[in-house]
């Protein structure tokens, strides 16, 4: 029993020792950074306005996060599609088999819904209270009809005020 936990530790140890010797070899080896250009966002010379490390929202890391999680379970799902083919050859296996199913795709449902209600899927926040809150239903503006365009385009008279062409 004991020979087995050192097989572990064993293991362990050696793994630690490959990892460090080949970050080691590889400091010896690889070249010098001789400047700071190399860590400019722009490596043509180019000088930097402003900060180059820009900060993403998190709203992308989330719908990217339920992206990736709904695409496993679709990976998950047709497998076991397969499986209950067969398993419906047997009533027992069948039915325990479609219950898993149904709670797997309803666990990953309630999150959805969790996360909808926390509002993390609206993209538009407003600031209330020390805290980004989503915003209500926005209100509808009615678009003109064509009659309006029409009455507004012919106040003008067609020059431009900015315009360089009237100044010659």
């Amino acid at each position: 029993m004991h020979f087995d936990y050192l097989n572990v530790l064993v293991f362990l140890v050696v793994g630690f020792l490959f990892v460090l010797v080949n970050l080691a070899i590889g400091s010896l080896i690889r070249p010098k950074r001789k400047g700071t250009e190399g860590l400019e966002t722009y490596e043509c010379g180019e000088e930097t306005i402003g900060d180059s490390w820009v900060q993403f929202d998190i709203r992308y890391y989330t719908v990217a996060l339920i992206y990736v999680i709904f695409a496993v379970e679709i990976a998950f799902l047709f497998p076991w599609a397969m499986v209950l083919n067969r398993a419906f050859e047997n009533p027992e296996i069948g039915l325990w088999a479609l219950a898993k199913g149904f709670m797997f795709v309803t666990i990953l449902f309630f999150g959805l819904v969790a996360v909808w209600a926390k509002g993390d899927l609206d993209w538009i926040l407003t600031w209330s209270k020390e805290a980004y809150v989503p915003m209500g239903k926005r209100e509808a503006t009615s678009i003109p009809d064509l009659t309006t365009l029409e009455e507004n385009d012919g106040d003008s008279d067609g020059s431009d005020p900015d315009s360089d062409e009237d100044a010659a």
